[in-house]
C-alpha cells in the first residue's frame, strides 16, 4: 500500500494560481471547489464541521461531473480546453504551455487520502476529535481495471484521443506532453470539435447551440450494400474537399429506405480521423445558418453541414436561408464547409395546381409572372451542384443486398430459402428498399440466434 505523502498547500495554491495559458480551468466548478477547500485548509484556523462540508461540496461536484475520476477528469480538461495555443497551435507557446500541464497535474496528483490524512494530523495536533473524517467519502484519480467490467466495456473516446490521455496519466516529461498536445490540435482541432465528431443545433430555453452528439450512428460504408456507384460519386466529392481541393454542395434524393441519410453517417465515421465533423441542422432551423457557419469558419476541420429529409412549403423562411447559402450571401460559405442535404423529392419546395393557373390567368389576384415563381421553386435542387439519385432497387438488386448482408455478418442460410423469405418479407412489410433488407436480416439473425 501507498503510504500518503504530506501535501504541501502552499505548493498547490500556487500551482493553481501560477496557471497562465489554461487559465479557463481555474474557472472550472470541480478545480474551484477543490481550491476552495485546499485554501481553508491553508489558512491554519480550520474547524472540523466546515472541513467537512468544503469537502463533500468538491467531491459532489466531482462525483456529478462527466468523470468522477480526478486525475482523468483534469486531464480531460487540458486535451479539450480552448485557448490561445490550442487554437493557433503556437510554438513559441510551449514552454508556457508545459508549465501550466505540469502545475495542473500536481492538482490532479492530490488524492483523498492526502487530504484526509492532512486534516486529521491537523486535528490531533489541536487535541480535538477527528473519527469523522475516516468516514469521508473516497475518490479516485483514475479509473482501476477492476471498476470497469472486462469484455463489456465501450471506449470513451476513439484510439487518438485515448493516447493521448494515457500519455498525460503516465508521463512526468510535460515538455513530450506539451508536444503531443500541439500535435493533436493541429490534427483533430479544439474543444468539443476534437472531443465530437457528430453535432446538433439545438434550442433550449431560447438559447441555440451546438450539441455534441455522445453515440452517433455506427454505421459503416462497408457496411452497406448496394449503390456502389452512386455511393462512390459522394465518397469522391467528399474527399475532394477533405484534401482541400474545390468540392460540390450535394442533394442526395430519392426513394425512401435506400441508404442516402446512412451514406453520410457513413463519411463520418471513415474520415472522421482525417479532420471531417458532421453538424445537422433540423430544417426549422435553416434560418440560423449565418450563425452557425460563424462558429465553424477558421476551424482546421471540415464540416458538412447535414440536412435530413429536406422538403418546404410555400412560403417556409428557411427555403430562402438555404437559398442564400447555396447561390453565396453577402457572408459567404467558408471553405471549410459544405452542404449535404437528403430528401424523397426532386422538388423541395411544393407547388400547387392553383399556382400555374397564373399561366393564363385573367385573375387580378394571380401574379403576372407566374412562370418565374414555378421555375424558382423548380430550381432550388439545381442550386446543389451535385445530385445523386438513389432509386427503389430491383428484386435482384433487393436480393443482392440481402445476401450481401448476410455474408457481411457470416449468417449460414440455405439461398433459397432465403431468397422465398425475402421476398415474403418484403410484401409483408415496407416495400422494397435497402431499409427493408437491413430489417429482414436484422429479423433472420435474430430469429437464428434464439434457435442456438
Amino acid at each position: 500500500m501507498v503510504e500518503n505523502k504530506e501535501i504541501n498547500l502552499n505548493g498547490v495554491k500556487l500551482s493553481r494560481d501560477k496557471i497562465s495559458i489554461y487559465r479557463n480551468l481555474i474557472k472550472d466548478t470541480v478545480i474551484d471547489d477543490f481550491y476552495q477547500l485546499i485554501s481553508y485548509m491553508e489558512n491554519g484556523d480550520m474547524t472540523l464541521d466546515e472541513f467537512i462540508n468544503r469537502y463533500n461540496d468538491f467531491y459532489f461536484s466531482l462525483l456529478n461531473s462527466e468523470n468522477p475520476y480526478f486525475k482523468e477528469y483534469i486531464i480531460e480538461k487540458i486535451v479539450f480546453d480552448e485557448n490561445v495555443f490550442s487554437l493557433l497551435g503556437d510554438e513559441k507557446l510551449k514552454k508556457i504551455v508545459s508549465k501550466d500541464v505540469k502545475n495542473l497535474l500536481t492538482i490532479a496528483e492530490v488524492s483523498s487520502d492526502d487530504v484526509k490524512s492532512y486534516a486529521k494530523d491537523y486535528f490531533k495536533r489541536l487535541g480535538q476529535e477527528y473519527f469523522d473524517i475516516a468516514d469521508l467519502p473516497h475518490w479516485e484519480s483514475v479509473e482501476k481495471l477492476e471498476d470497469t467490467n472486462e469484455g463489456n466495456k465501450t471506449e470513451k473516446y476513439p484510439v487518438h484521443i485515448s493516447d493521448l490521455i494515457e500519455l498525460l496519466k503516465i508521463s512526468n516529461d510535460s515538455d513530450l506532453v506539451t508536444d503531443a498536445l500541439l500535435d493533436f490540435h493541429n490534427k483533430f482541432g479544439t474543444g468539443e470539435f476534437a472531443r465530437y465528431k457528430a453535432f446538433t443545433w439545438e434550442e433550449i430555453r431560447d438559447e441555440k447551440f451546438l450539441r455534441g452528439i455522445e453515440s452517433p450512428d455506427p454505421i459503416t460504408l462497408s457496411g452497406l450494400i448496394g449503390y456502389e456507384v452512386k455511393r462512390e460519386i459522394i465518397i469522391e466529392n467528399t474527399l475532394q474537399f477533405i484534401n482541400g481541393f474545390p468540392a460540390n454542395n450535394m442533394l442526395l434524393y430519392g426513394d425512401r429506405g435506400t441508404g442516402k441519410s446512412s451514406t453520410v453517417k457513413a463519411l463520418l465515421n471513415q474520415y472522421y480521423t482525417e479532420g471531417l465533423r458532421i453538424v445537422e441542422i433540423p430544417k426549422e432551423y435553416l434560418t440560423d445558418f449565418p450563425e452557425i457557419i460563424r462558429i465553424l469558419r477558421n476551424r482546421p476541420q471540415k464540416f458538412i453541414v447535414f440536412i435530413d429529409d429536406l422538403t418546404f412549403e410555400d412560403g417556409e423562411t428557411g427555403y430562402t436561408a438555404l437559398k442564400a447559402v447555396l447561390e453565396g450571401s453577402v457572408e459567404s460559405k467558408p471553405e471549410n464547409v459544405l452542404i449535404y442535404a437528403t430528401s424523397n423529392r426532386r422538388h423541395l419546395v411544393k407547388e400547387y395546381f392553383h399556382e400555374r393557373k397564373g399561366l393564363g390567368s385573367s385573375n387580378p389576384n394571380e401574379e403576372i409572372h407566374a412562370s418565374d415563381s414555378i421555375e424558382e421553386k423548380l430550381s432550388l435542387a439545381d442550386r446543389f451542384g451535385i445530385t445523386v439519385v438513389f432509386s427503389a432497387p430491383t428484386q435482384d438488386e433487393y436480393l443482392e443486398i440481402i445476401e450481401g448482408l448476410v455474408k457481411n455478418r457470416g449468417l449460414s442460410v440455405d439461398s433459397e430459402d432465403l431468397e422465398r423469405q425475402a421476398i415474403e418479407w418484403e410484401r409483408q412489410h415496407n416495400g422494397r428498399s435497402a431499409r427493408t433488407a437491413r430489417q429482414f436480416v436484422d429479423f433472420l439473425e435474430g430469429k437464428l440466434g434464439l434457435r442456438k
